[in-house]
C-alpha cells in the first residue's frame, strides 16, 4: 500500500498546502459550483498550463453539463517575479456567447491575467462570467481583482506543485510548496 505522505521534494522549503488539504477543498469547491449553477451547463476556461491539475479534479465534483475549452498565456517565463503584461498564447475555440462561462486558474496573484483575460471574455457576451483559483495571494496584487471562488489564501511566496511551475518543473508534485530560495 503506498503511503499518503508526500516526501519533500529537495528544491522545496515547506509544504503549504498538503494533498489532503487540497482534495477536501477541491470537493467542497464542487458543492460551491453546484448551489451556484444548479444544473445548468457551464462553460468552463481552464487557463494553462498550471490550472490542469485543479480543472481534472474540480471538473470531476461536478455532474452538471460541462463544455471546456483551454487558453494559454505567459507571465513569468522561467523566473519567479512575472515579467509584466501577461500574453495570450493560445484563445478560445469555443463560441461562449449566451453561455455561463467559469474561469479557472491556479492562482491569482498580481490580478494582470485574470483582468486581461475576463475582460476579453466579458467582451464575447456570456450569460455570466464566474472567476474561480485554487490559489490567492493577495498581498501580490497590482490590480483590482477578486475571484468569486478561492481554494486557498497564501502569503506572498513563489510556491510549486499540484499544476504550478518554476521553469516548468514541479508541476507534478501532489502538494503545494514553496521553493526554497536559490543560494
Amino acid at each position: 500500500m503506498a503511503s499518503t505522505t508526500a516526501a519533500l521534494h529537495p528544491d522545496v522549503e515547506s509544504i503549504l498546502v498538503s494533498e489532503a488539504a487540497i482534495r477536501q477543498r477541491v470537493q467542497e469547491l464542487g458543492r460551491e459550483l453546484k448551489r451556484l449553477y444548479g444544473d445548468d451547463e457551464i462553460t468552463v476556461i481552464a487557463i494553462m498550463n498550471g490550472a490542469i491539475l485543479f480543472t481534472a479534479d474540480l471538473l470531476r465534483q461536478v455532474d452538471n453539463a460541462v463544455r471546456l475549452d483551454c487558453i494559454r498565456t505567459s507571465s513569468y517565463g522561467s523566473a519567479t517575479e512575472s515579467h509584466g503584461t501577461p500574453k495570450m498564447v493560445h484563445g478560445l475555440t469555443l463560441d461562449i456567447t449566451g453561455r455561463h462561462v467559469l474561469i479557472l486558474d491556479d492562482i491569482l496573484d498580481t490580478g494582470k491575467t485574470l483582468s486581461l483575460i475576463t475582460s476579453m471574455i466579458r467582451g464575447l457576451n456570456p450569460a455570466s462570467i464566474r472567476v474561480c483559483v485554487l490559489l490567492d495571494k493577495k498581498g501580490r496584487r497590482q490590480v483590482p481583482f477578486e475571484a468569486d471562488l478561492v481554494g486557498f489564501e497564501i502569503p506572498d511566496k513563489f510556491v510549486v506543485g499540484y499544476g504550478l511551475d518554476f521553469a516548468e518543473r514541479y508541476r507534478n508534485l501532489n502538494y503545494i510548496g514553496v521553493l526554497r530560495p536559490k543560494t
